[in-house]
């Protein structure tokens, strides 16, 4: 009798990709792509999809070729060396997690406020997003993997519960909700993708599993095709039956929990409380996740020397000193700005990393074997994105186009700084970063 294969197989890694993309963004940002792109919610949607998706292909190129825990952090130090550049950019990403965390606790306050009767509303939603925060580091402190533990329960039923909001929405859409006449112009359609284009981030996470797949040059690059293409069609699904339920107008006044006011048309009462009840769980177990990953960028970029020694030590064998000081920026984060500060830094943030990203591919084609076609696309279409992003924000609501430079500058500063103090901590070659 044969022994199982041991490691992570196609279903795994694909699970893990779905996770990450489904782990709470969908219930935070529904409202506000409908904000901005009105009737065309699930073209914007699809738009933001195929980003992801050619950027997939970048992710599926590397994680074969230069397997490792760091993902994205070790495929910048592999292309471009450990500089000015890469560092700046592992800052950003840094952030990008921190922002991500933020996104997830504020869901997570949104939607848990709704229980309470509504003047209590918006004192519960800031305690429920502290809470949140502080109780999870707490779970990762004391060693505790129970969230860890019941992960996949989690995301097969949140996954669920929205197959079957689907299910039971597409047969009453008032087609007149979807009528073009209805969409936002061109641009902010296109804007509208990208400013929720944070709702896709996550099956970057199949990178970190790399070295531990089994057949990666076979499964890696399904899991992340498989894994995006679901995504894409689930969130233009949900869209159609959101924007197809309720008048514009309904959602927006019901933007932070609007996924749960599209439920009750169709399903009353108990589908509000059914969505609700998904997205607290679903948020829950994505800070858990997040919070973690992002204390092992600090780590794995501190061990490269690109951020100080301290957070390259581990306190009862986990790299807590980053995962306090996530947790810590995340409270800041969550109860100081809006929705819609957060998903443009977020997505704004993770189109930068994600051209990046492409562009360590093209450089890296011959290892890869990468079509730099491709992967020069790739890096061009993020970077049209963002610009599509900053153009919109810019002329509608600048103090957050603010925001995300001021983001962008505080990675490349702390850096500098860092680099400039502490020369000694360069462990590697500097490329012309």
């Amino acid at each position: 009798m044969t022994e199982p294969e041991k490691g992570i197989g196609y279903w795994e890694a694909t699970s893990i990709g779905i996770g990450g993309m489904v782990g709470g963004g969908i219930f935070a940002v529904l409202g506000l792509a409908v904000q901005l792109s009105g009737g065309g919610t699930p073209v914007a949607f699809a738009i933001a999809g195929a980003v992801a998706l050619i950027t997939g292909y970048s992710y599926a190129k590397l994680s074969v070729a230069c397997p490792g825990e760091g993902g994205t952090v070790s495929f910048l130090i592999r292309a471009f060396g450990i500089g000015m550049f890469t560092g700046s950019v592992n800052v950003l990403l840094w952030l990008g997690y921190l922002v991500m965390l933020s996104l997830y606790a504020y869901a997570f306050g949104s939607y848990g406020a709704t229980f309470f009767p509504e003047a209590w509303q918006p004192v519960a939603k800031h305690l429920l997003i502290s809470l949140s925060l502080i109780a999870i580091t707490g779970l990762n402190v004391l060693g505790s993997d129970v969230i860890g533990k019941v992960e996949d329960v989690i995301v097969g039923l949140k996954v669920s519960i929205l197959l079957l909001f689907i299910a039971l929405g597409l047969s009453g859409i008032h087609a007149g909700y979807l009528a073009p006449g209805t969409w936002a112009a061109p641009l902010r359609l296109v804007a509208g993708g990208m400013i929720i284009f944070i709702a896709y981030e996550g099956f970057e996470l199949i990178a970190n599993t790399a070295k531990d797949v089994r057949n990666p040059a076979k499964t890696l690059p399904l899991a992340y095709y498989s894994s995006i293409i679901f995504v894409i069609a689930l969130y233009v699904c949900i869209a159609l039956v959101t924007v197809g339920s309720l008048p514009v107008a309904s959602i927006i006044a019901s933007r932070d929990y609007a996924l749960a006011e599209a439920a009750r048309p169709f399903m009353g009462g108990t589908g509000f409380a059914l969505i609700a009840v998904a997205a607290l769980l679903s948020t829950a177990s994505a800070i858990n996740a997040t919070l973690y990953g992002a204390s092992r960028v600090s780590y794995i970029t501190a061990k490269d020397g690109e951020l100080p020694a301290a957070l390259e030590k581990k306190i009862w064998n986990k790299p807590l000193e980053g995962l306090f000081l996530t947790a810590a920026a995340t409270l800041v984060i969550a109860n100081a700005l809006d929705l819609s500060s957060i998903s443009v830094m977020g997505s704004g943030g993770f189109l930068i990393v994600f051209a990046a990203v492409n562009w360590a591919n093209y450089r890296l084609a011959e290892t890869t074997g990468s079509n730099r076609s491709i992967a020069a696309s790739g890096a061009v279409v993020c970077l049209i994105a963002l610009a599509a992003l900053c153009i919109e924000v810019a002329l509608t609501a600048p103090f957050r186009l603010l925001i995300l430079a001021a983001m962008i500058g505080i990675s490349a500063a702390v850096e500098y700084t860092y680099r400039t103090l502490r020369p000694e901590r360069r462990k590697g070659s500097d490329p012309g970063g």
